[in-house]
């Protein structure tokens, strides 16, 4: 038995945030059918490298999935569109608003055919507010949430993410929560809701612990003013070999700790001392130090050390360290036709129910006949949606 195993899901997002929501629903054991478009398709398909003729990046958000193809501008397509909602009780889309609703596919128009249904939309501002019908992207979200004022290096430039952080800690994990807390309301009241998810809104709320600052106290953040910003110790080093030692020693037993690895017990004295001009003295004399040896030899010496050192990982190192191993985060998931293909695990370890890997992301339609069948069409129905070319 898995948690989510009563939950069924039609999904007719694309890209990132929704299908990463999906994914993890889906890893947790909910039947997700994916409906996609005829005409546009999901650009993350296309996306390199390719593996057996599959994008890596669209087998792996897309596990467990089903798909359909449906051209939803076609009176047939809608129509079965509408009988899949009669059996799945969670929508979760991303298109601009209003988008939906001129389709016929609308909160408002799905929940009189099913009045429990939740549905879920992610947008970058919201279905509200000035910027509601803006096209958007990650980065233009972190920038008008204030986050990225404060990030990255004073009289720099703001630092680029590795990770498209708005889409999925802001889109995807704000999605499956708000989708699992609505399923917990219904349980209570018989009621299907609306989610509204936005991104921005999201990295906004984000802002929860130095944002409180300016709030509150009328201290705004600015970069290189926060502990975890550059304000403090806590930082990057560059080592003998060009690669980066993670320093974050805050606390003052690790802090003792770092400073009894590093064999200098007059840093303690500047680590007391809160002001801008020690914690940079501070930093320059960790920088004078750890470029002193490689990143193997740092390492070696912290490794049995509660000091809150590590080494800067690349993606690769991190796949081959034993931390990463031992927690199952890298699993082999079916190929749709044969073999596997090597993924990232679902990262929530739970004692009653675990994650199923049952098949990488499917061709576009992988699905359709089947899907039809369990709807109740027979094969002249089926075969009048493929003349009139509702799905492929």
């Amino acid at each position: 038995m898995r948690a989510l195993e009563n939950l069924k899901i039609l999904d007719f997002s694309t890209l990132v945030p929704g299908p990463f929501a999906t994914m993890m629903l889906a890893d947790m054991g909910a039947e997700v059918l994916r409906v996609e478009s005829l005409n546009r398709p999901d650009i993350v398909r296309a996306m390199g490298p390719h593996t057996d003729g599959t994008s890596t990046a669209h087998g792996t958000l897309n596990r467990n999935k089903r798909s359909v193809g449906l051209d939803l501008k076609k009176p047939e397509a809608l129509a079965i569109a509408k009988l899949l909602v009669g059996q799945y009780d969670i929508i979760i889309e991303q298109f601009r608003p209003g988008v939906m609703d001129r389709l016929g596919l609308g909160y408002e128009q799905l929940c009189q055919i099913n009045p429990n249904l939740i549905y879920c939309s992610i947008t970058g501002y919201g279905q509200t507010g000035p910027n509601r019908n803006r096209a958007g992207h990650d980065n233009n979200y972190l920038s008008l949430s204030g986050l990225n004022g404060y990030s990255g290096r004073l009289g720099e430039r703001t630092p680029i993410m590795g990770a498209p952080i708005a889409d999925l800690a802001g889109g995807s994990l704000h999605a499956v929560i708000g989708i699992l807390a609505a399923v917990n309301q219904r349980h209570i009241s018989g009621e299907g809701q609306y989610v509204d998810i936005s991104m921005t809104d999201a990295m906004f709320s984000m802002n929860s612990l130095f944002g409180s600052s300016y709030l509150a106290a009328g201290v705004e953040p600015t970069p290189g003013s926060t502990h975890l910003g550059g304000g403090s110790f806590y930082d990057y080093y560059l080592t003998a070999d060009n690669r980066y030692l993670s320093i974050g020693s805050l606390e003052p037993q690790f802090f003792q700790a770092l400073c009894a690895a590093l064999g200098d017990n007059s840093l303690l004295e500047l680590g007391n001392v809160e002001s801008p001009e020690t914690q940079k003295l501070l930093k320059q004399k960790l920088d004078e130090i750890i470029v002193q040896k490689t990143l193997t030899e740092w390492v070696r010496i912290f490794e049995k050390t509660e000091a809150c050192v590590e080494p800067v990982l690349t993606f690769s190192e991190a796949c081959a360290s034993e931390q990463i191993t031992s927690r199952e985060l890298l699993v082999d998931v079916k190929n749709y036709d044969q073999g596997t293909q090597q993924q990232i695990g679902n990262p929530i370890k739970m004692s009653k129910s675990v994650p199923r890997y049952d098949s990488i992301g499917s061709p576009v339609g992988l699905h359709n006949k089947e899907v039809l069948q369990e709807l109740g069409l027979d094969e002249n129905a089926i075969q009048a949606a493929v003349d009139a070319r509702a799905f492929g």
